[in-house]
């Protein structure tokens, strides 16, 4: 057996089963293709049946934590992604079982976690992971994925080869793999806006889904389910001594957070959930980016206000038209499958910035899709206007009102006679199956979406059990009474298990991993979701406000004005720009090219682009939606 650690200039894992000729020269490849992910060192392990690869950001234990390494009996052999944020406490207890530790690392207390408690070891983390652990006595590997998918892990079966990695690109770079897109995949990520399944846009590679393990043993494997984020909401008579316990364990996961050898920054918008974590973390830097188009695509001088009250060294970029065209290429190689959420150009731009002066930054993903801060979160409320009408007479008025020209309103009238399971896909719904099959040349030759979800819907419906737990503030104790899910919550769900892991964590990992920088997201902690999971839905959405009770726990450490402030996400002035001549006619030359005709009904494309350029429609996002898979489809096929 070889083992190899070199000294070189976050992290990145992958590796295959079976033997080969050339193991050594295949992981090099592989490693290399994600060298971003690690610049500081690299390493390998070359054993009989297993090859694993890592390449590594120093954070914790700069000195002796170099992977992969073995747990102290010499049976498991460990590459891993992530932070462990509560490795001291697990370390303390494997000491106590006798146990003797080489380094200070998190990733040897991990493997020894495994090595002492097997798959049970996954209930013990508080972190984000992505790791792959492979037992010599036993011939198997393990792959695992965090609870909500903050770190990904890919994998696919290559002639007699398992392979596994970090990002899809390192298994490209395995030696016998075809290259073709899956058809099913770009159906849905038409309407999601990026693909919710299992298999991704590479026929053939799959995504290890959050919260799943995956047992691969004499050439089969096995999917299993260890965490799975479900709502239990309860009823709550009074918020107050709920939001001193929210704000205690967002104080203790902030802190778990800042755990690190290397000094920690933070992003920093306008709004509440970023300038909190800038605050209450005691960071010294903040990081800000915004676009020279207006006031509504440039949310600096509030994130100014923030940086200002906590005492941040408070850094700006201002993203150009040109340069954001520019990058277009490197960040859809960067995202491995096509995002047409334009917004993850404009992390790519502040992580690069981020990079330059720390390692490791904190970020606020998670606390919309936690405690209820999305605006759609209450349409549900302002639809009981209608709610007297008979639910069939809403139907029939919301499809004579489809028909109509798009006029203030019509919108309202369309959802109020569709069921929310109908309705909502999640955050972004960009084309219909409808539009769908008039510019796709294949038509739809997979599931509609909302055929896609029902199984979810179906799930959290029949989940709904006597004895969920009723929020008190301090304790939780059994209730008798049943409390079914919600609209708002129903959506809440599919955001948590779709649109979290699909779209937000997927350009949050990506895009700072492009740049050799960590990015840490504590709302998304195990002992904050277990809270959050029990709210009640008045804790989350009160008086029109969302995120009530998070906007109360986190008042103390953010402006008055920033308290309040209404829910903005990340504004991108794309449907400004598209409607310019040399966005124009860029976007045009693509929508027309051969490889959109491969795809597309190119003349629907270009009619798209025209109607939005003359003002008849608002049509950015779909513009963008196409237009990112393209140039996906430029970057990897052509």
């Amino acid at each position: 057996m070889q083992r190899q650690n070199t000294e070189e200039d976050m992290c990145g894992i992958c590796g295959f089963t079976g033997r080969r000729q050339d193991q050594k020269a295949v992981i090099e490849k592989m490693m290399k293709s994600i060298e971003h992910r690690g610049p500081d060192s690299e390493g390998s392990f070359c054993g009989g049946e297993i090859t694993l690869g890592f390449r590594r950001l120093s954070i914790i234990d700069l000195e002796d934590g170099q992977q992969p390494m073995e747990s102290a009996d010499g049976s498991l052999h460990i590459v891993f992604n992530g932070e462990i944020y509560d490795y001291q406490e697990l370390r303390e207890e494997l000491e106590t079982a006798g146990i003797t530790f080489r380094t200070h690392s998190d990733t040897e207390v991990l493997v020894n976690t495994l090595q002492q408690y097997g798959e049970k070891a996954l209930d013990k983390l508080r972190g984000m992971f992505g790791f792959a652990v492979w037992n010599e006595k036993e011939q198997t590997l393990m792959l695992a994925r965090d609870f909500f998918g903050i770190k990904p892990v890919y994998y696919a079966q290559i002639g007699e080869h398992f392979v596994f990695a970090s990002e899809i690109k390192s298994i490209l770079a395995f030696p016998g793999y075809k290259r073709e897109v899956n058809q099913l995949a770009l159906e849905q990520y038409l309407s999601f806006q990026y693909s919710p399944l299992e298999e991704t846009f590479f026929k053939g590679i799959y995504k290890l889904m959050p919260g799943h393990i995956l047992l691969y043993k004499d050439g089969k494997y096995k999917i299993k389910t260890y965490f799975q984020p479900r709502l239990t909401p309860g009823v709550c008579p009074n918020l107050q001594p709920l939001q001193k316990q929210l704000s205690d364990v967002l104080e203790d996961s902030v802190k778990h957070h800042m755990l690190s050898d290397v000094e920690v920054g933070a992003f920093l918008s306008g709004g509440v959930d970023s300038g909190y974590l800038s605050a209450a973390s005691g960071a010294d830097q903040a990081f800000t980016v915004g676009f020279d188009e207006g006031n509504r695509y440039n949310e600096v001088s509030k994130a100014a206000e923030v940086a200002k009250k906590a005492g941040l060294k408070h850094h700006v970029k201002i993203i150009s038209k040109q340069e954001f065209w520019d990058s277009l290429p490197d960040v859809m190689y960067h995202m491995d499958e096509p995002l047409g959420d334009a917004s993850a150009i404009a992390l790519y731009f502040l992580s690069r910035e981020a990079a330059k002066h720390v390692k490791v930054v904190l970020s606020g993903e998670g606390a919309d899709e936690l405690f209820g801060g999305y605006n759609i979160y209450r349409e549900p409320e302002s639809l009981k206007a209608v709610s007297w009408i008979p639910f069939q007479v809403r139907k029939a008025i919301g499809r004579l009102a489809a028909k109509l020209p798009d006029v203030k309103g019509r919108d309202f009238l369309i959802r109020a006679g569709m069921k929310v399971e109908e309705r909502f896909i999640g955050n972004a719904y960009i084309f219909r199956e409808k539009e769908k099959k008039q510019i796709l040349k294949n038509g739809i030759t997979g599931p509609s979406t909302q055929e896609f979800l029902r199984p979810f819907y179906e799930e959290i419906e029949d989940s709904d059990i006597t004895g969920t737990p009723e929020t008190t503030g301090i304790k939780t104790k059994k209730s008798s009474r049943r409390h079914p899910l919600q609209d708002m919550e129903k959506m809440q769900s599919i955001d948590l298990n779709y649109w979290l892991p699909g779209d937000i964590l997927q350009k949050a990992d990506k895009m700072s991993m492009a740049h050799s920088l960590e990015v840490r997201v504590p709302f998304l902690d195990k002992e904050v979701f277990d809270l959050a999971a029990g709210l009640p839905k008045d804790a989350k959405i009160a008086g029109g406000t969302t995120k009530y009770i998070f906007r109360k726990a986190v008042s103390g450490y953010i402006p008055e004005d920033t308290d309040g402030r209404k829910k903005l996400g990340f504004p991108i002035p794309i449907r400004v720009w598209l409607r310019q001549d040399d966005w124009y006619q860029m976007v045009m030359e693509m929508f027309t090219s051969r490889e959109a005709g491969q795809f597309f009904h190119t003349e629907k494309l270009a009619e798209l682009l025209k109607d939005h350029k003359e003002g008849k429609k608002d049509n950015s996002r779909k513009i963008w939606t196409v237009l990112a898979f393209l140039i996906w489809y430029h970057r990897f096929f052509v």
